[in-house]
């Protein structure tokens, strides 16, 4: 009877703390910086040139919107991040799958890769400029190339840790190149995967709006960098929270996604 009730109180523990946990991120981290605001609010001034109160931010965003700037803007930039963050996935997944299962590729790529990863992304920027011009192509290289390491080396690392059995069986069963990628790879990677794109989403984020900003490609940035030029402080202040909801809705859209995907999988599988 001792042995068994340990047992029975584990097993009854564990379903329950799985449906507590979740991957979105709770709401009430925001508290602490709606109070400030609240704070701001009620000892700030409206003709502070450096420091208007919130309700003028609202104000200076609702002219934006009447002007016809805000939505096209913000449609542009998470164009820009929604292109930006799909092809690092797919670049960073099949360049890590390949390097990490290839020890002759992974001995040979990886001092470049490393190289690389260690390159600012806004110093290059100024390189893509002069080989792709202004446009949108340019802006996704520039976010893709920033974005594109955590997921290469967390994929990297994961092909590395894939379970020897995983792929004997794929060749006991006799499966095709694709039927083996498809069936027995992306389903083991997939938590290495999703480990790295959480990692680049911020990222993805802040260079959408700094290549923006440099090279006043239309987006918030550019208009986060206009309103900075005339002394708009309430517009900046008020494109900046916009910004940062940005960064929120991503890292919240990219949580219930691996929540969807990796909903049937167990702790630990697809690694040793």
């Amino acid at each position: 009877m001792r042995a068994v009730l340990p047992r029975r109180a584990s097993r009854t523990a564990g379903p329950q703390s799985a449906r507590k946990t979740s991957k979105v991120p709770p709401l009430r981290g925001v508290v602490p910086f709606l109070l400030f605001l609240c704070l701001w609010q009620l000892v700030g001034t409206d003709d502070s040139v450096f420091y208007p109160r919130p309700s003028s931010w609202l104000q200076a965003l609702s002219l934006l919107s009447r002007q016809g700037v805000l939505w096209p803007a913000t449609w542009s930039t998470l164009t820009t991040l929604a292109l930006s963050m799909v092809v690092a996935t797919l670049v960073g997944a099949a360049v890590g799958y390949l390097v990490g299962r290839s020890p002759p590729a992974d001995r040979a790529l990886l001092p470049t890769l490393e190289f690389l990863r260690a390159t600012p992304a806004a110093a290059v920027v100024p390189v893509f400029l002069v080989f792709m011009g202004f446009g949108r192509d340019m802006a996704i290289t520039v976010v893709t190339f920033a974005s594109v390491w955590p997921i290469l080396l967390n994929t990297r690392a994961g092909a590395r840790a894939l379970n020897p059995v995983l792929m004997d069986s794929a060749r006991s069963l006799h499966l095709g190149p694709w039927a083996r990628i498809t069936k027995i790879v992306i389903p083991a990677l997939m938590p290495s995967i999703f480990l790295g794109v959480r990692v680049a989403a911020p990222v993805a984020v802040v260079m959408t709006l700094l290549v923006e900003f440099i090279v006043q490609f239309y987006g918030v940035g550019s208009l986060i960098a206009a309103a900075q030029r005339d002394y708009a402080s309430a517009a900046v202040y008020g494109l900046v929270v916009v910004a940062g909801i940005f960064g929120l809705g991503v890292n919240s859209m990219v949580a219930l996604v691996e929540s969807f995907c990796l909903r049937h999988h167990g702790p630990g599988s697809g690694r040793r």
